[in-house]
Order: structure tokens, then C-alpha cells, then sequence
């Protein structure tokens, strides 16, 4: 019986959630480059890209065009995303800081999770069965709590730069008179910063969960 013929790299290349990645970088690259000439222009290309994110995530689940090259490429494409506006946040906001460290927490939370997933053998980043944490299972393990997450996340740094109006916004001054101005603003911006903050725990949660399977490795291979 005839084993099954292996996927040629070039179609790999061109699956449909690959494809999709490609169109998203694009995307990016337009809305970045424009983002201080026309901050409605890049939010809706930005926002486009991350709906996208999802897009690419169901063509690979239903046309069965998972592969790990579309993994890194979808990891990456939203961490550069998120890297990039968070650089841009930093600038047009005081302090600059928080900003850079949010960034800081990003990369390496998830470059941890993704080089000691690799490390143990799991085939995915997300495969967290074996967590202590409620939440890090709750996060990964439940699309629709995650999913709020990250739009919480992303909707509210857009959000942020739209508000901007000089490269010296207080961060703070910004929410209290945005958050004054209408019980909905608060409302609205409440359910956001909760999201966000959800998402900032998992991401510590994971740094340490990635860390401790790095040093727990280490000692497995001395014994």
C-alpha cells in the first residue's frame, strides 16, 4: 500500500493560512508606515490584520493546512505587531516606559513558552494540560475567554494612539478625561483594561511556567 505523498515545501509555502500571514505582514507594513499621517487609516489596516490572525486559524483547521512554519509565522507576524505599537505608545506617551515594559513582557513570555515547548517535545506552544495554574489552562484552553483577551488588548493600545494628541500625553491625564466624559467611555474602557490586565498575568504566569520546564530539563538531563 502506497504511503501517503509528503507536501512539497513551495506548497507549504502557499497554504491558504500561510497565504493569509503574508497578507497580514503587508497589511502592517502599509499601516505603519502611515500611522502618523492617518491614524484612522492605520487602525482600520492594523485591526484588519489582527481579525486576520483568527481568519488564518480557522482556514488551517478546516482545509487541515496546519503547519508548524504557519505557527511561527502567525507567532511572530503578532508579536512584531504588538512590539511595533507598543514602540510607537512609548513615544507619543509619559511615561514611555510602561509602554516598553509591556513590550519586554511580551517578547519574552512567549519566546519562553515557545523555545520550552519545543525543549519538552509538545507540538504546540498552547498545549498547557499539564499547568498548575487554573488560569494559564483557562487562558489557552478556552478560545472565547482568550480571544476576549487579546482584542481586550489590542483595541485598547489602538485605542490609546487615537486618543493621542501630542508626543507628551500623560497616560493617566488621557484616561480620567476620556473615562470622565461619559459613563459609556467608562463602561467600555473598564471591560478593555480588565482583558488587558487578564492577559499581562497569563503572560507572567507563562514567563515563570517556561522557565521552571527550561531549569527542570537541566536537572533531568544531569540526573
Amino acid at each position: 500500500m502506497a504511503g501517503k505523498s509528503k507536501p512539497k515545501p513551495l506548497n507549504v509555502y502557499l497554504y491558504i493560512p500561510n497565504i493569509i500571514g503574508y497578507l497580514r505582514i503587508l497589511m502592517n507594513c502599509v499601516a505603519f508606515a502611515v500611522c502618523f499621517v492617518d491614524k484612522k487609516l492605520f487602525s482600520l489596516l492594523y485591526f484588519i490584520s489582527f481579525v486576520c490572525d483568527a481568519l488564518d486559524g480557522w482556514c488551517a483547521r478546516k482545509f487541515n493546512q496546519s503547519s508548524t512554519f504557519g505557527a511561527v509565522l502567525d507567532m511572530v507576524t503578532d508579536r512584531v505587531s504588538t512590539a511595533c505599537l507598543l514602540v510607537i505608545l512609548s513615544q507619543v506617551y509619559r511615561p514611555g516606559l510602561v509602554f516598553l515594559s509591556l513590550l519586554a513582557l511580551d517578547i519574552s513570555s512567549h519566546w519562553l513558552q515557545m523555545y520550552s515547548t519545543f525543549l519538552v517535545g509538545k507540538t504546540s506552544h498552547k498545549d498547557v494540560k499539564d499547568s498548575s495554574s487554573w488560569l494559564f489552562r483557562l487562558y489557552y484552553g478556552n478560545r472565547m475567554f482568550m480571544g476576549y483577551c487579546c482584542v481586550s488588548c489590542e483595541v485598547l493600545y489602538i485605542t490609546l494612539f487615537l486618543l493621542a494628541r501630542k508626543e507628551t500625553d500623560s497616560l493617566i491625564d488621557v484616561l480620567v478625561n476620556t473615562t470622565t466624559r461619559s459613563w459609556i467611555y467608562l463602561v467600555l474602557l473598564a471591560l478593555l483594561v480588565f482583558g488587558w490586565a487578564i492577559k499581562q498575568f497569563v503572560n507572567v504566569i507563562q514567563m515563570k511556567t517556561a522557565a521552571d520546564a527550561c531549569v527542570l530539563y537541566d536537572i533531568n538531563k544531569k540526573q
